[in-house]
């Protein structure tokens, strides 16, 4: 089932006239209202002046490339990023989860195969079952899936809604080994059209923005060959 898309946007982000004009028909066709980039510099313009659902994001453009682009929107928002590239070579990819894109996709493309990821990301998004929206708390930190807000020694962390479900998960299921697989499927879905780098770049991104808040009671544990877990340092916990 499609997400009510009645009050979303998408922001498009690319400066081949072609290209924006193709996906804004499309967006409209499905019911978003589209705000145009054709630079970098516009497209943060547009971001903070609209606050877009989501935003599709060329790397090749003039003023501020997209990579540039994607880091400053992390910098200030939690709002989707799905990367758009020409050439695709793997090291684009990784570098564009690794900034914060929620997902990348290679010229050229099919309208309709943009607008699925859309849709994939956005679905993402909605709020999960009711039950879901709760409080866990260890040691200094505390993350809450009712408000989405995540806090190490009370200092509030800026995270994604994709890094804290992935920190809720990994929290409340402490000690516990997720494969990359495994945490791919959870989180993502079955229907995600990327691959277990995404995890890797999400756990990566994660640690380094809750590593800025001193932190000796818990961390995220890389299992070698084999995925990730939450490790506490509690009552003897090892």
């Amino acid at each position: 089932m499609r997400p009510d898309q009645s009050m979303q946007s998408i922001l498009i982000a690319d400066d081949n006239i072609q290209i924006a004009e193709i996906l804004e028909q499309y967006a409209h066709r499905d019911g978003y209202r589209t705000y145009r980039a054709k630079d970098g510099e516009e497209a943060l313009a547009l971001l903070k002046a609209h606050q877009p659902s989501i935003v599709l994001l060329d790397v090749m453009m003039p003023k501020m490339d997209g990579f540039a682009v994607c880091k400053e929107i992390r910098r200030i928002s939690s709002t989707p990023v799905i990367m758009i590239t020409a050439r695709g070579e793997d090291f684009e990819r990784i570098m564009g989860l690794d900034i914060g894109a929620d997902d990348y996709i290679v010229k050229p493309f099919s309208p309709s195969e943009v607008m699925a990821r859309v849709r994939a990301v956005l679905r993402r998004l909605e709020p999960e079952n009711e039950e879901n929206g709760e409080e866990a708390t260890y040691g200094s930190l505390t993350v809450n899936l009712t408000t989405y807000t995540t806090k190490i020694v009370e200092q509030p962390m800026m995270l994604t809604k994709k890094e804290i479900e992935l920190l809720w998960l990994l929290m409340t299921n402490r000690g516990k080994v997720f494969s990359r697989v495994d945490l791919l499927q959870r989180l993502w879905g079955y229907d995600y059209f990327g691959d277990t780098r995404t995890v890797d770049s999400h756990v990566k991104r994660l640690r380094a923005k809750t590593d800025v808040v001193k932190h000796e009671d818990w961390e995220i544990k890389t299992v070698w060959g084999v995925g990730y877990k939450f490790e506490g340092f509690q009552n003897g916990e090892e």
